[in-house]
């Protein structure tokens, strides 16, 4: 019995890897995606909601948007709100699966919130090594861009750089090679599970006192082929 579940997205590699693994998992059935943001924007990949919505259009998946008051609430607010929205969404399932990496305390976390509510918490990447995780991303077929750097952990040259293997070799051996450390995020243009590629412009990069960002926009191209619902 398969069990049906839904994918934090967060526009960048990681939530790709994992709906890219869950999706040939015949212990689950992906049924939809569920983002957060604030304002316009998905948090730390400044991602334009307008894009999320294309990307789950061109997986074929429902998304689920959740607004949070702000980038960085109280847990107890951002924990509820979690709850709230994919209670009240349309979508049924089983369980909940996360992209995270690290052995941290986020299952706990992740638990603490989610379990209570009914749902199983799915890991399909927790503790695997970031070079290993690194390497599958770009050998699967999922094609990102690094669209935010830290400045103050690395360089904002890397700003609009390709996630390849050619740019594993470049990082500096300080910085991990998922960007698990808050170094870097990306955005998934291409991959294994899209109808097609996500069509953009390049922009110029922007900085500010910290970080540098890939600015672009989405070039308007015929969706009626394609089919998914929003759900806010």
């Amino acid at each position: 019995m398969k069990q049906s579940v839904i994918i934090s997205w967060s526009s960048g590699k990681d939530s790709a890897l994992t709906l890219w693994r869950l999706m040939n998992d015949p212990n689950y059935e992906v049924i939809g995606l569920y983002t957060t943001y604030v304002g316009n924007d998905v948090p730390f990949q400044a991602t334009p909601i307008e894009i999320v919505k294309q990307q789950a259009l061109l997986i074929g998946l429902p998304l689920v948007l959740i607004e949070l008051p702000k980038v960085f609430p109280a847990n107890d607010v951002y924990q509820q709100a979690i709850v709230d929205g994919l209670k009240n969404c349309e979508l049924q399932f089983d369980s909940v699966a996360f992209g995270d990496l690290f052995c941290n305390g986020i299952v706990d976390y992740r638990r603490q919130y989610i379990e209570p509510a009914g749902w199983a918490c799915v890991f399909p990447l927790l503790g695997q090594p970031s070079h290993q995780l690194a390497n599958e991303i770009i050998e699967c077929g999922i094609k990102t861009k690094l669209v935010t750097i830290d400045s103050t952990q690395l360089d904002i040259h890397f700003c609009g750089r390709w996630f390849d293997h050619q740019l594993l070799t470049e990082l500096p051996p300080t910085t991990d090679l998922c960007g698990e450390n808050g170094e870097f995020h990306s955005l998934v243009v291409d991959g294994p599970f899209y109808q097609q590629p996500l069509n953009l412009t390049w922009l110029e990069c922007e900085t500010d006192s910290r970080f540098c960002y890939q600015r672009y926009t989405l070039v308007e191209t015929d969706s009626s082929q394609y089919h998914n619902d929003s759900i806010s």
